[in-house]
């Protein structure tokens, strides 16, 4: 009798577990994509990645608790939630923290790039508009990595991130023009080979759109294979191919599995296949893309958007 007690029991509790499960609120995603609303969800990082990811929250977290009215500790809160794809939620902190402080430039830095990941184009270039115009009086600083490179090395600033995120919000909107001069903005902050690489591969794009030839081949003057790279490999390796110093198969079989670099290495091939009217082999890359796990990428994000454009003709 006892046993068949238990039994009912855990019966009773298995099936209020699923009805509570069945009427909880529906997961909402962050994004859709651009190109054929699918809805966007955080991905399922490994079990160590998680566990660094929230320890770091754990610890912005905190400190913003303690002291809610320090920029830098909501930024940091905001970064840390972004990192584990919960933008939606880095935007209210990123906004709460420029309600209380509405001319803080590096508050609307980081919140116009997360509006880029949500797909909010619009919105991502307001904020940035705005960064830029605030930031001007102020000498440009190194911003810190909230995911450094292997050498721990911090290679961007806040002025070259503003315009920078400023020029791909103008990008993805298909304001080459607009994109092109906020790009060249960026190149004046950026100060090292892996920030001009990544700037200059931008410009060279928005060159070959705008059908400025001369343009994107001053640019590519600047490119070497012997440049001091860090971090950004994929830029410099896409750059070396638009010289004609890397096959473009060899780009698409980088021999690496991270998520946003194959996106990036991808986007690269395809705009340059576009670029020299192969649209076909181009939407083939971009499908592949989309098809990829990580969402956020700047090259997935192009991507999307480039088959939208290529669908709405």
């Amino acid at each position: 009798m006892r046993r068949k007690i238990v039994l009912l029991s855990l019966c009773l509790l298995v099936i209020s577990c699923a009805e509570e499960k069945s009427t909880s609120p529906p997961r909402q995603p962050e994004a859709r994509s651009v190109f054929d609303g699918t809805p966007l969800y955080p991905i399922e990082f490994s079990a160590a990645t998680r566990a660094r990811l929230d320890s770091n929250l754990t610890v912005a977290r905190l400190r913003y608790e303690q002291h809610p009215e320090d920029p830098e500790n909501i930024i940091w809160y905001g970064r840390r939630l972004a990192y584990l794809m919960r933008y939606r939620e880095a935007i209210e902190v990123f906004s709460r923290g420029i309600e209380m402080f509405p001319e803080n430039y590096k508050l609307l830095r980081h919140r116009g790039h997360r509006y880029i990941s949500i797909r909010e184009f619009d919105s991502a270039v307001a904020d940035l508009q705005r960064a830029a115009s605030l930031a001007e009086p102020y000498p440009d600083d190194i911003e810190p990595d909230g995911a450094p490179n292997k050498y721990n090395i911090p290679r961007s600033t806040t002025k070259s991130n503003i315009w920078y995120h400023l020029g791909l919000a103008w990008y993805l909107k298909g304001n080459y023009r607009k994109a092109l001069e906020s790009f060249e903005k960026a190149l004046d902050f950026s100060k090292n080979d892996d920030t001009f690489c990544a700037t200059a591969d931008w410009i060279y794009m928005c060159s070959r759109r705008l059908g400025d030839e001369e343009r994107a081949a001053a640019i590519l003057e600047k490119v070497s294979p012997e440049m001091d790279i860090l971090e950004n490999d994929a830029y410099h390796a896409r750059l070396l191919m638009y010289k004609g110093l890397k096959a473009a198969d060899e780009l698409l079989q980088p021999g690496t599995t991270d998520p946003i670099q194959l996106a990036t290495f991808g986007y690269g091939v395809g705009n340059w296949f576009l670029a020299n009217g192969d649209s076909s082999r181009a939407e083939q890359i971009f499908r592949e893309i989309i098809r990829g796990p990580y969402w956020s990428a700047f090259g997935y994000i192009a991507a999307e958007a480039d088959l939208q454009r290529m669908h709405s003709r």
